[in-house]
């Protein structure tokens, strides 16, 4: 087996943000060449979001636009221009893989739609990931991941009872789509490979985050009850829920899953009495008596160490975790073990750090061999090397402001 599965693989990224990039970040991992194209004058919004090193805005900086797009090429190109489309085109015949993120109706206008390009490439696989997808009357809705959440339905369940609901944090669907995106992609260039065809892939942002629901949507079918926020408790699970813990601002999650392990808990926090407590017995009556359970918890907790709450309890197999600050991951020593956070050269900061793959192959693992590229930093290497421009047109092509 070849060390990069995706070794000869070529892909085109025309994605923006993240979840369109993801895509090519995680083909480039296993061995795909990735040519990244963007311009400077119209700024990729990952590159202004950060966080970025020291606090200092740079929007070649960006550690999210690092971890969403390492490992690729980098070409600046004015796609307003004609030169610019003609570009576009050549990467487009070149390549096995197109990812774009646009809005619907924007790659027909660059002159650069599906059915344009298969003529040029018949076995080209085009991906297209929107919020909405590429048809239907909410098409054009234009949004982020966050919005893609609201629009497929998590932004009612994540909240308290009786309160505004408030969501998932961050572009939720941002970070769905692209997974249900890449399996589709694959799927895609399997077929391909069998019989010499290309294809076009619609991916909905909003439908992706719909599949996440299929215990509610069950539930409503079967029951008509409609999912609603109800903080961090579970229909299955009491307690269920995050507590405050000695400290500034620290706090531990618990469940018992069942009611054995409600006896575990209940003879640490409270000795025989709680374990004999007629109101806590079974799943039914801990639902029944939830907020003076949740209560006895909490007053055990206020006064220990997290740390210290998280090991006895994970010692008596009851699920307890610490809730960990952003700051607290580049510690851990489990995403240490397991390489988590890669280190590489970058010629602006010095050193950039990004995550790893999310997945380890034991035959064929990922590799990372350059960091996400500054504006420009591979224009020669992919104008020359693989399209075979001569040096007096990329000359040309720079002098006229083409490469931007």
């Amino acid at each position: 087996m070849s060390a990069r599965p995706l070794a000869g693989l070529k892909v085109f990224d025309l994605a923006w943000v993240v979840a369109g990039p993801v895509i090519g970040r995680a083909l480039a991992d296993f061995g795909a060449t990735v040519v990244r194209v963007e311009s400077s004058r119209r700024v990729e919004t990952s590159r202004l979001m950060g966080p970025f090193p020291q606090g200092k805005s740079d929007v070649q900086q960006s550690v999210l636009f690092e971890n969403c797009n390492a490992g690729k090429l980098g070409l600046t190109l004015d796609l307003s221009s004609s030169e610019g489309k003609a570009i576009a085109r050549d990467l487009a015949a070149w390549a096995d893989v197109l990812v774009e993120s646009f809005m619907p109706g924007q790659m027909a206008r660059f002159g650069l739609a599906y059915n344009q390009l298969k003529e040029l490439n018949p076995g080209l696989v085009m991906l297209s990931t929107a919020l909405m997808g590429q048809t239907g009357p909410q098409a054009m809705m234009a949004g982020y991941g966050n919005i893609g959440a609201a629009v497929s339905g998590f932004q009612m369940l994540v909240g308290n009872p009786g309160e505004l609901p408030i969501g998932p944090f961050g572009p939720y669907t941002d970070y769905v789509g692209p997974r249900f995106a890449l399996v589709a992609l694959l799927a895609a260039l399997d077929r391909r490979e069998r019989t010499g065809e290309g294809a076009f892939l619609d991916v909905s942002q909003a439908e992706a985050g719909i599949e996440f629901l299929a215990p509610q949507i069950a539930d409503y079918c079967a029951t008509g009850r409609i999912a609603a926020g109800q903080g961090n408790r579970d229909q299955a699970f009491a307690p269920h829920g995050v507590f405050r813990t000695r400290g500034a601002d620290a706090w531990v999650a618990i469940v018992a899953r069942d009611d054995a392990e409600w006896l575990r808990l209940a003879g640490i926090i409270g000795g025989a009495m709680l374990t004999s407590d007629p109101r806590f017995g079974t799943l039914a009556s801990r639902k029944a008596n939830e907020d003076t359970l949740e209560q006895l918890v909490a007053d055990w907790t206020a006064t220990r160490d997290g740390s210290a709450i998280e090991t006895e309890l994970q010692a008596h197999g009851i699920p307890a975790y610490v809730v960990a600050a952003s700051e607290d991951f580049v510690s851990d020593p489990q995403l240490i073990a397991r390489g988590h956070f890669v280190r590489l050269p970058h010629p602006l900061m010095g050193e950039t750090v990004f995550e790893s793959a999310r997945y380890q192959l034991s035959d064929t693992p990922a590799a990372y061999e350059r960091s996400a590229p500054t504006f420009g930093r591979d224009n020669a290497y992919v104008l020359r090397e693989i399209l075979g421009y001569p040096p007096e047109r990329v000359a040309a092509l720079e002098a006229a402001g083409i490469l931007k």
